[in-house]
């Protein structure tokens, strides 16, 4: 008999086909939305059984991956849909997504965490590797364009823009090969940490393909979801009075639920190394993948692209990195820290409203 991690998304991808054929109203909306949920979850479920079959740290790379493509290709379709005006619609996903994930999602796990388990550990020759690929990444991706001055305004020239793309995917490429290779015993839990799961049995290879193909069918349906809830969502934004960026906040937060639902619970399982591999993964494959699709369709398209960020944003941005790396400078987490990440959370949404 099928479970409701598999019948989910099949009628998630129903779903989006009816809404593409008929006006989207308040019932057809609200329906959209608790099937969103319920795709969620379904990827989240496929995506453990996956990671179970193959150990860490792969499972947790093939969510973050397939998650971010998907990503990509929403933005892209968005940007060709809306033109001109979308043109900063990369920079405000991508800055969303790192708040969302460097405060929020790592935020909430600590938070989580210790409350369950007083202090948590992990390994910091993984943690500090990710930061720190996150932060140039981030530098070169959002900041320096707001000071170059070959081009007007927060953007870059098609040379420092096809730099900026080629050195995003590359990083990111040496990125997985340390995590997956290289150094792959830096992202596995460390030692004596208590993992609920390591003594159940594996999935066979056939129930592995098959949430494997279901977490793709699953994060299908939560970004067609999330596209053909956009038009309601634009409304509903125009209709508060809250600024443009706010759309680029609720595309982030929709499709990052997958992984950071997947990355609370194994805060919550006493896998706090899990956690902050799907975190950090997650961010440096957003920037590391976006950067250069985005490159490439306004270069092929002649699609304007604007990245810099604004002062605000910048201070948001300094401040995040300055207090990630005290809290991943020590190996150990306790709620204090989660607090803290929450807080700045918290701070990011607010001024998000009011700038």
């Amino acid at each position: 008999m099928l479970s409701w991690t598999s019948v989910l998304p099949l009628l998630s991808i129903a779903l989006i086909g009816v809404g593409t054929a008929v006006e989207v109203g308040p019932l057809l909306a609200s329906i959209a939305g608790l099937a969103l949920i319920g795709s969620v979850l379904a990827s989240v479920h496929h995506a453990e059984v996956v990671a179970h079959r193959v150990g860490e740290p792969f499972g947790t790379l093939i969510l973050a991956v397939a998650v971010t493509v998907i990503e990509v290709a929403l933005i892209v379709s968005m940007m060709l849909a809306g033109g001109p005006d979308k043109s900063a619609l990369p920079r405000d996903t991508i800055f969303s997504a790192i708040m969302i994930i460097c405060n929020g999602a790592v935020g909430l796990c600590v938070l989580v965490g210790g409350l369950r388990h007083r202090e948590q550990s992990f390994r910091l020759e993984g943690a500090n590797a990710a930061l720190a690929a996150l932060i140039a990444l981030a530098t070169l991706s959002l900041v320096l364009p707001t000071f170059t001055t070959s081009s007007p305004g927060a953007s870059y020239t098609p040379n420092q823009l096809a730099f900026a793309a080629i050195a995003s995917l590359l990083l990111w490429g040496v990125f997985v090969f340390v995590q997956t290779i290289r150094h792959r015993d830096y992202f596995l839990p460390p030692q004596g940490a208590d993992d609920e799961t390591a003594h159940a049995p594996p999935p066979s290879a056939k129930t592995a393909w098959a949430s494997f193909a279901l977490l793709l069918l699953s994060l299908v349906g939560v970004i067609g979801l999330a596209k053909l809830l956009s038009p309601t969502l634009e409304r509903a934004v125009a209709a508060a009075g809250a600024p443009a960026t706010v759309i680029g906040i609720v595309i982030a937060l929709l499709v990052l639920l997958p992984e950071t639902w997947a990355a609370v619970r194994a805060a919550r399982a006493d896998r706090l190394q899990t956690s902050l591999n799907l975190a950090l993964g997650s961010a440096l494959a957003s920037i590391g993948l976006t950067i250069p699709a985005v490159a490439l369709a306004s270069t092929l398209l002649g699609m304007p692209l604007q990245l810099g960020l604004d002062p605000k944003d910048l201070v948001l941005l300094v401040l995040t990195f300055a207090v990630g790396t005290i809290t991943l400078g020590t190996g150990r987490t306790n709620v204090m820290q989660g607090a803290v990440h929450l807080v700045i959370f918290a701070a990011f949404v607010f001024l998000a409203f009011v700038p």
